[in-house]
């Protein structure tokens, strides 16, 4: 079921259409507004799209530092699940 939710970014007006729920589209969309005014207070000189685009590139980095995070995390778990395993076949005499 497609949800077609208004939202406003950087004083411009879109309609999201999206599986997700109206809050949780209007939730992305503050955080993408609040990215976006962040790089134009810092240049305002930029024009939206550079804006947009540097917005993207900035939340797109953040993602895969998390990604990278949360694979490392699984690893280490893994790994401690193996050091387990071993421990206890051997406890038991596997």
């Amino acid at each position: 079921m497609n949800n077609r939710v208004r939202v406003r970014i950087l004083d411009t007006e879109y309609i999201i259409e999206s599986d997700l729920r109206e809050e949780e589209v209007l939730k992305i969309a503050r955080f993408v507004d609040e990215r976006c005014r962040q790089i134009k207070e810092a240049s305002p000189e930029l024009t939206e799209k550079k804006i947009a685009i540097l917005a993207a590139f900035e939340i797109a980095s953040d993602y895969l530092l998390l990604l990278r995070k949360e694979i490392n995390r699984k690893k280490k778990v893994q790994a401690i699940n193996y050091n387990i395993d071993s421990a206890i076949g051997e406890e038991i005499g596997d």
